[in-house]
């Protein structure tokens, strides 16, 4: 690339800042009431619904890590695929829908408050178990985002990890600031929009520059880089199917994808915004997978299989092109940070302060409340990720799994005709973390399968037959 490219690139990309920053400012009027500032007020359209829960539910993991998996483990990667979509599926079909008038009816904003109506929590004992969880595994998420833009910056401009953090941190922090859930969910329409478009187009542009399929296929670096099942067999061929097609029972347990259904305005927004989500998940996985086996030809010997997107875009493309695409890869760190920062906020506020404790200041002040924990936790964020402390990408392996394991299983249960009580709950909440945990820290995770898979099944199987235990009997009445 040309001498001036960085700069072109630069440019570029503060000018995509600037975008972001706008539309916090401008939303910031039409935050009023908490529903608003964590909600939308429930005004939320088909787009915006379906682009904001598909682009906060990916993170970098997608343009970075799928794309890494796909380069350095071949085509038996791509199972990954049919297990989000099926995610996406289970959402939009089975619980998106009646969450929406669920939520609706009893005025839940937060995932702990509906869970806490859903499955009668009087004392608050649900509430308070699912606040630790999303706070516990939330914190160090959002953190684990700040980390990546701060690398991000590192590889693409060569500058100080520590601006980097500091400058992808404080734009999140300052637009959810100012615009709570209108901010975040325009901000994510334009983050989904440019992860959609790098990963149709990267792999279009990669696939012709190295001169078509003959070419991709003989850079295969083994003979099983374009089989389905990589040359394993027996268990581990299992373990690796089931693990990543397993990825996709973590979506109905993210609090930060859930609300998305919460604030949307209408059940016709919710049968559009189905549609729009399902296109947008095979465009982005299929780009993904796509990028990662042409790669192995455009680029033979990556050392970080992680860094084949940004190398990509700035070995191929103008730099005017190359800024948009690599504005995608902070895009989609920045879509899912500002999203968990918000529901995190929530979680103290809105379940902590005013529920737990009893209080109520009004809607003025607990949206400026709102506004002051989000700056209190992005910042705690923004320290953690300064201090590089490694046990933040711990964070990222297990929260996914440890939220879609606690809160998956009953929240597909609260819209069953299957009725879990208030010990099947907490149960199933209790189970799926612990489970997950321990899974992931005994290594089992490694050497058997991927975490969520069995916490989520046991944590199902937990709210089942702990309710069927205790319904009608003595421990029923005592919360």
């Amino acid at each position: 690339m040309e001498s001036s490219a960085p700069k072109l690139i630069l440019i570029i990309y503060i000018i995509y800042l600037a975008v972001l920053l706008t539309v916090g400012f401008l939303t910031r009027r039409r935050t009023k009431t908490v529903a608003d500032y964590f909600l939308g007020g429930r005004k939320i359209g088909p787009w915006l619904t379906a682009v904001s829960s598909t682009a906060s539910s990916e993170s970098g993991w997608v343009v970075l890590g799928a794309t890494g998996m796909v380069y350095a483990n071949g085509l038996s990667a791509w199972w990954f695929m049919p297990g989000c979509l099926a995610g996406y599926l289970v959402n939009w079909l089975f619980l998106a829908g009646k969450m929406r008038q669920h939520s609706e009816d009893n005025q839940s904003i937060t995932v702990p408050d509906y869970i806490s109506y859903s499955f009668g929590d009087r004392l608050n004992t649900l509430r308070s178990v699912a606040v630790l969880i999303i706070f516990f595994c939330m914190l160090g998420y959002v953190a684990a985002q700040f980390t990546a833009s701060g690398k991000a910056f590192e590889a693409i401009f060569g500058w100080n990890y520590a601006t980097g953090v500091l400058l992808g941190a404080v734009i999140i922090v300052i637009y959810t600031l100012m615009g709570g859930y209108f901010a975040v969910v325009w901000t994510d329409l334009i983050q989904g929009i440019l992860m959609a478009f790098g990963l149709v187009v990267m792999p279009i542009v990669a696939f012709f520059a190295v001169g078509g399929a003959d070419v991709v296929l003989n850079a295969a670096p083994n003979p099983e880089f374009f089989t389905w099942a990589g040359g394993k067999t027996g268990s581990a061929l299992f373990g690796l199917i089931v693990g990543l097609l397993g990825i996709g029972l973590g979506y109905p347990g993210q609090p930060h994808v859930i609300t998305r259904y919460m604030g949307a305005a209408s059940d016709e927004v919710i049968r559009r915004g189905r549609i729009i989500s399902i296109v947008w998940g095979v465009l982005v996985f299929g780009g993904a997978v796509l990028l990662g086996l042409v790669g192995r030809a455009l680029i033979p010997n990556l050392e970080d299989s992680e860094h084949l997107f940004p190398r990509a875009a700035l070995l191929l493309l103008h730099p005017i092109v190359a800024g948009i695409m690599l504005s995608a890869i902070l895009s989609a760190i920045m879509s899912t940070a500002s999203s968990q920062l918000l529901v995190a906020a929530s979680s103290v506020v809105k379940d902590l302060y005013e529920s737990l404790f009893g209080k109520d200041p009004g809607e003025k002040k607990l949206v400026n409340l709102s506004r002051i924990a989000v700056l209190l936790l992005g910042t705690l964020a923004i320290l953690l990720a300064l201090a590089e402390v490694r046990v933040i990408f711990w964070f990222v392996l297990f929260a996914w799994s440890g939220m879609g394991a606690a809160f998956g299983p009953i929240m597909l249960l609260s819209v069953s005709k299957f009725k879990v009580n208030f010990w099947g709950a907490l149960s199933c909440m209790i189970t799926g973390f612990g489970v997950t945990v321990i899974w992931k820290l005994t290594g089992l995770s490694d050497s058997v399968i991927y975490e969520l898979v069995p916490a989520f099944v046991l944590a199902f199987l937990a709210a089942w037959g702990v309710t069927v235990v205790t319904r009608g009997g003595m421990l029923n009445d005592t919360n």
